[in-house]
């Protein structure tokens, strides 16, 4: 993913600030009637699809709606889906799936009255619409959490995943997934497949075998029905295994009455049913998108994401306590994933984060990269961490530095000065995500002092007067934000 990419993602999350404003008394309902198109799979898949097809269900009983579903056969039917709805007079729509974002966008365009919420779905700030929702959520947390389950569960030395078309949601369970294996065991070794189809439970159990045979004695799925045809083979099989989406205790394995359910260790719960009931309150409540930035993120801070109970397998308490620990790490920002929230890449480390930024001059760190590295704070910077760091751009350091009547060849030589100031941008123990600091009055720095912190009409502002300009751009040991000036600490 191209840094300037990830800054426009990270502008993006900025927007959800305006979401702590105080709400506003409650208007007439925006709709009377919602209608949802299924990704490929069914609504009573057990994953995802189902997920969304319960959380409809719910708002439209909790709020008098008028609801109906589809069911997609096949990608070419997802704007004809769509048309049905719309032709039947909906009045908000729910697409389910990364796959019919194009189609579900296209839609909203030409249909301005009509609501939209897609699951799965991304919509930069320049494409969003006032009727137009998309729904994240952080499966690499998910992903983690239950990584970090098979690396205590597993005795071979072998765990692996089972998993679908390689879109981001895909991809950031799985390598959230081994990187919450490589968190607790480096030694464990993790193997993992693609399968071009959710819809193959066939395919997801001939993978199950596979790795079975190659030693796994922990296996992930995570592709919709093919990843649960994998688990329920390899369950069968006597081998442990992990769900998603939902529990799937309850739903693959019948709430313990199929063969193997005592061999379910736990799910990666992607709470899709909550996502999709809280965005139609909205429109019951009046509120149309207008004020979201294309985007609504579901993490382990707000309860998005988690795991399931062991329910009748033998995992141990203290294995339960050690993954509830890790994810409560994750939700207090002390413990990352190193996998990039939006497109589900491994990302590098701080300091390689700002030398890819330098490079792609999206924003310049070039006077940064040169500070940290005289200051000689590349290695703590890159070995230690979480850290929260607030990274002044090179239009910021001229800019202080003119004001100051300073040259930057004056600041580099003075090496006890640039190690205060650089020390005094960064936080440690903490990767804070921009919804964490927004409920922040302040931060205490490496330098030892703090950083006040307000928000101030939707905006972020550190000590009075430097504004953050970009958020939320994730290393893997920490968290970066982008500011238009340089914090001077107290001299």
């Amino acid at each position: 993913m191209k840094f300037s990419r990830m800054l426009f993602v990270a502008l993006s999350l900025l927007a959800l600030i305006a979401l702590i404003a105080p709400t506003v008394a409650a208007q007439d309902p925006l709709i009377e009637s919602v209608c949802l198109v299924t990704d490929l799979g069914r609504v009573n898949d057990g994953t995802f699809n189902q997920f969304a097809y319960e959380g409809m269900v719910r708002a439209a009983e909790d709020f008098g709606l008028d609801s109906t579903f589809i069911e997609t056969q096949a990608q070419t039917d997802y704007a004809n889906n769509i048309q049905t709805c719309l032709s039947e007079e909906y009045d908000a729509i729910v697409t389910v799936g990364f796959l019919i974002a194009d189609a579900t966008r296209e839609a909203a365009i030409a249909n301005p009255d009509v609501f939209f919420i897609g699951v799965d779905q991304f919509y930069a700030p320049d494409q969003a619409l006032p009727n137009l929702v998309g729904l994240q959520f952080r499966e690499d947390q998910a992903g983690f959490v239950v990584g970090a389950l098979a690396a205590l569960m597993t005795e071979s030395g072998t765990v692996a995943g089972v998993y679908g078309i390689d879109i981001p949601p895909v991809v950031k369970f799985r390598n959230g997934f081994e990187q919450g294996v490589r968190y607790v065991n480096p030694e464990v070794e993790t193997l993992g497949v693609y399968i071009d189809d959710f819809v193959a439970p066939d395919r997801g159990a001939a993978a199950a075998e596979q790795f079975i045979g190659e030693g796994a004695d922990v296996i992930f799925g995570a592709g919709g029905p093919t990843g649960s045809g994998g688990i329920t083979f390899a369950a069968q099989a006597g081998v442990f295994v992990i769900g998603v989406d939902q529990d799937e205790y309850g739903t693959t394995f019948g709430g313990g009455d199929t063969p193997g359910a005592e061999n379910i260790i736990s799910s990666a719960l992607k709470r899709v049913d909550n996502a999709v009931y809280q965005a139609i309150e909205l429109l019951v409540g009046g509120s149309d998108y207008s004020n979201l930035p294309g985007i609504k993120v579901f993490s382990a801070l707000n309860d998005g994401v988690g795991f399931a109970p062991a329910h009748d397998s033998p995992v141990p308490a203290e294995a339960t306590e050690q993954v509830q620990a890790i994810l409560d790490g994750l939700k207090a920002g002390t413990i990352v994933t190193g996998v990039d929230p939006v497109l589900g890449g491994l990302v590098g480390s701080i300091p390689e984060i700002v030398v890819a930024a330098t490079e792609a001059e999206t924003p310049e760190f070039t006077t940064l990269l040169a500070a940290v590295t005289a200051a000689d704070l590349g290695g703590a910077l890159s070995d230690a961490g979480p850290f929260t760091v607030f990274a002044p751009t090179d239009a910021a350091f001229a800019a202080t530095l003119e004001a100051l009547g300073m040259s930057a060849g004056d600041v580099l030589a003075n090496t006890e000065l640039l190690t205060s100031v650089l020390t005094y941008h960064v936080v440690a123990g903490v990767a804070a995500t921009s919804d964490m600091v927004v409920g922040m009055s302040s931060v205490t720095t490496l330098q030892g002092s703090d950083i006040t912190i307000e928000v101030v009409d939707g905006g972020v502002v550190l000590n009075g007067s430097i504004n953050v300009i970009a958020v939320d751009i994730p290393a893997s040991n920490g968290v970066i934000h982008v500011i238009d000036g340089v914090l001077l600490p107290p001299m």
